[in-house]
């Protein structure tokens, strides 16, 4: 009596990779995808290539990252051939793919902090605050300040990396007594957040810091010279200097609790300018943007990406150099 041949059993997946694929969004399960089979995403790209399916590895990062989506159907082949590579199921992936989430606006978003954040991260930066004197179960760590205004300008050189983050913050007093104000950086990846600066303008002085060893997440207070009176308006400026990352996907700032305004310019090298800039605006680290609009570049290298009643959510630009 001949038996049929039996075929291999698929091998058996992580758990917290089976139940991304089940029930997850498509950059939390390509992150975990590539972990498990301990590839780096040159390694990644080397293999795609040789599917004959080329795909850019800033473009891997940004998917991973959740920082871009693949773009149905023109993506498709390099999402099979992602789960090809990864030994994945079929279409694992490629159910995940949802369609470009539309442009929300004037809406209002209700959120509180811990919200905005998920997994460790959130759980890292609790910890700084609560070391710098912040209750990270209030609605935010400053909140005696309402921010009517932040002008923030990021540099990138040659190297396609982050240099510095330079900070205008405008805020006005909501009662008698705030002389401090409590800022977080994270770093690209990659970051060493122990060689990471900060160094103020005017209106502030570094007080107290706290850093993530082995991380790349910063806790910063900023002193100011004075108790602020209820209803005073104070301007503060200090920049956060950092070279230390790899190639940077782009830049994004978390809002708490609502913004009147918010500028973000991008000042790239020249010689490293990016192939597309993209301006959104998200509700939680890991979600897909609500809002998503194509910069233009100018022959000077800066974009600019400019948000009105920002916030609760991340609002920043996605950066495409190749």
């Amino acid at each position: 009596m001949n038996e049929k041949p039996r075929r291999p059993q698929a091998e058996a997946l992580p758990k917290e990779l089976t139940e991304a694929l089940r029930a997850g969004e498509f950059h939390q399960a390509l992150r975990l995808a590539i972990a498990h089979r301990g590839l780096s995403l040159a390694r990644l790209r080397a293999h795609l290539d040789q599917r004959g399916v080329p795909v850019g590895q800033s473009t891997l990062s940004y998917w991973q990252r959740g920082l871009r989506q693949p773009e149905v159907p023109k993506a498709l082949p390099a999402v099979r051939a992602l789960e090809s590579v990864l030994q994945l199921p079929a279409d694992s992936l490629v159910v995940l793919i949802g369609p470009r989430t539309s442009r929300g606006r004037g809406s209002q978003l209700a959120a509180s902090f811990s919200d905005l954040r998920s997994g460790d991260m959130a759980s890292i930066v609790d910890q700084l605050l609560a070391e710098l004197g912040a209750n990270p179960s209030d609605n935010h760590s400053n909140a005696d300040l309402e921010l009517l205004s932040v002008h923030d300008t990021v540099t990138f050189d040659a190297e396609q990396r982050q240099r510095s983050v330079q900070t205008r913050l405008v805020t006005r007093a909501r009662r008698h007594g705030p002389d401090r104000y409590i800022t977080v950086y994270n770093g690209d990846e990659g970051c060493r957040i122990e060689d990471v600066e900060l160094v103020t303008a005017e209106g502030c002085r570094v007080g107290r810091i706290r850093r993530h060893p082995g991380g790349d997440t910063l806790a910063v207070e900023l002193l100011f010279d004075r108790k602020l009176a209820e209803g005073d308006i104070h301007v503060f400026c200090f920049e956060v200097r950092d070279d230390s990352g790899a190639m940077s996907p782009g830049y994004y700032r978390m809002f708490r609790v609502h913004c009147a305004s918010f500028l973000l310019q991008l000042r790239f090298n020249r010689r490293a300018l990016p192939a597309r800039c993209t301006r959104q605006f998200r509700t939680r680290d890991d979600a897909t943007p609500v809002e998503s609009d194509e910069l233009p570049c100018d022959m000077g290298g800066v974009t600019s990406a400019f948000f009105r009643d920002a916030g609760p959510g991340l609002a920043g630009v996605a950066v495409e150099w190749t």
